[in-house]
């Protein structure tokens, strides 16, 4: 039974009545980066309360949304191939709510997953098939990713590695993404540090990063 039923029969109606309630995207969007332990699911979302992330779970379950399987001797939740469906829906919402984003409010953090997603969302495939691969360790906050990009393939993973450019950056990300800022002129503003590697290749990961506000 649906958790929320609005009395209509319709495509839209449907979809909200399964991934409609509080915190329901949010735990798919973090489903979509990988298979998650419950308590990698709370982490990553740190104001949900224990109980609503044991109703959404169960609820997204009954759907057909996600599943539990058992990996490596503990049980992750992940996302069904009804669920992986989903992602362009959140693709198109996150480039959605970009122009929405302005500055971060006091509290709001970014998170391993919330990032990775960003970078699906704003990755540009067809503007990357014609620039040579490029590896970039980026340090968003407190979030360290390893970023690959070749051809129109990308890959975001957790940690760092070997990269052509490695920069820091905080929430401000956003203004060079959004093309505000030039990466000449998020390099002397301090938008962004650049750690290693030719400061010029700040303009590639801007050209393949890209949404508008």
């Amino acid at each position: 039974m649906a958790a929320r039923d609005y009395g209509q029969y319709g495509g839209v109606s449907s979809a909200l009545e399964l991934v409609g309630e509080r915190w329901a995207l949010l735990i798919i969007r973090d489903l979509l980066v990988g298979p998650r332990r419950y308590g990698e699911l709370a982490g990553g979302l740190a104001r949900i309360p224990s109980n609503i992330l044991a109703a959404r779970l169960k609820e997204l379950q009954a759907g057909g949304v996600i599943r539990r399987v058992p990996h490596s001797r503990v049980i992750v939740y992940e996302l069904t191939p009804y669920g992986r469906e989903l992602e362009p829906v959140i693709l198109a919402l996150g480039a959605w709510g970009f122009k929405a984003m302005g500055e971060p409010r006091e509290a709001q953090i970014i998170t391993p997953d919330s990032m990775t997603m960003d970078l699906r969302t704003a990755f540009q495939p067809l503007v990357a098939a014609s620039l040579p691969p490029t590896a970039y360790a980026a340090r968003l906050g407190t979030v360290e990713l390893f970023i690959r990009v070749e051809g129109s393939d990308l890959d975001v993973v957790r940690g760092g590695g070997p990269a052509d450019l490695a920069f820091a950056a905080g929430a401000d990300i956003r203004r060079l993404i959004s093309g505000e800022l030039t990466p000449d002129r998020a390099i002397t503003t301090g938008v962004v540090q650049v750690l290693g590697g030719r400061n010029e290749l700040l303009d590639r990961f801007a050209t393949t990063f890209h949404l508008a506000a």
